[in-house]
């Protein structure tokens, strides 16, 4: 994998004149603007987190007050801190700049309008590059790893830790032999729709779920607009018991969406294991799955640790020292 910045010895940076002479200037993310952000996102390999993905930023663009702004082939973007919304905070810029510059246009951008240069859900492989360019300060965010998976144990659940895994496999094939599964599209999608409006929200997180309800709808309605890939699991009588979006970017399938029947037995564990299957076989070089965080949220993160990550990728916030 590449690192998430080029090496400055292979770009030509900005002089101090030409980086003086272009402010950033923010302005809100809409979906006509994902092209231009995939496209710097797939040619500059991040860390492996979803925060680097546009799928990360997308489904959580109002939620974090996301806002961008592309300076020389590189992606900058404004928000806040994930632990705390009342602060102000960017993402490590990606793109063809040397680490510095980027920061130094920052740096001015955060003088210009008296607010303190804090970078939030920092990859640990950045917290040395941002000391480098003063910036030391790393504080752990707790709920927000990414978990990343071998793409072979997920579509095959083998080996004797995924027993439980298979069983519910095997009872999902028993109660429903005749499932099927078959690509998200176009002609699909408004079945996909109604079984998402279908669907109870848990009583115990209406808001924030609520909130995912309505972004998981607005990427149905966008759906063609997003550089990703669908699938969608079916069984006679019933329709579409569960699907799942994600989004290849290197060497992994981030898997932003996946949406199940609770009351079909195994539906959640069949989704799981062919999406993994299908981005295998459409795309050999992914090794891994990064189903990202638990947001804190226990359900989710027994859930997340029953299908035996194979790495957590932890995130920061970062400030001055």
């Amino acid at each position: 994998m590449r690192p998430l910045f080029t090496d400055i010895a292979t770009r030509k940076a900005p002089s101090q004149r030409r980086r003086e002479s272009t402010p950033l200037r923010f302005r809100k993310i809409t979906v006509a603007d994902v092209d231009k952000i995939y496209d710097i996102l797939s040619r500059y390999a991040t860390a492996g987190t979803c925060d680097y993905t546009v799928g990360g930023i997308m489904m959580w663009v109002d939620y974090f007050n996301y806002s961008f702004a592309i300076v020389y082939d590189t992606l900058f973007i404004k928000g806040v801190s994930e632990e705390n919304a009342a602060l102000t905070a960017f993402s490590v810029p990606v793109g063809a700049m040397d680490l510095r510059d980027s920061v130094e246009l920052l740096r001015d951008y955060c003088a210009a309008n008296r607010i303190k240069l804090r970078f939030s859900a920092v990859p640990e492989s950045m917290l040395q590059p941002l000391a480098e360019a003063g910036y030391s300060a790393a504080e752990p965010l707790a709920d927000w790893s990414d978990y990343v998976y071998d793409i072979d144990s997920l579509a095959t659940y083998s080996g004797k830790k995924y027993s439980k895994k298979r069983n519910h496999v095997n009872r999902f094939i028993t109660d429903n032999p005749e499932w099927s599964v078959a690509p998200l599209t176009a002609e699909n999608l408004p079945a996909v729709r109604d079984f998402l409006v279908r669907r109870h929200l848990s009583a115990d997180k209406q808001e924030s779920a609520a909130y995912e309800q309505r972004q998981v709808m607005r990427v149905l309605d966008e759906y063609q607009s997003y550089p990703y890939e669908g699938l969608v699991l079916s069984v006679p009588g019933r329709g579409i018991v569960a699907f799942g979006i994600g989004e290849v970017i290197g060497d992994t399938v981030f898997e932003h969406i996946e949406k199940m029947d609770h009351d079909v037995a195994g539906a959640g564990e069949m989704m799981c294991r062919e999406f993994a299957a299908m981005i295998r076989e459409r795309h050999p070089e992914v090794k891994y799955v990064n189903r990202e965080e638990d947001a804190g949220d226990p359900g989710l993160r027994y859930a997340k640790e029953q299908l035996h990550p194979v790495k957590m990728l932890a995130k920061y916030d970062v400030t001055a020292a």
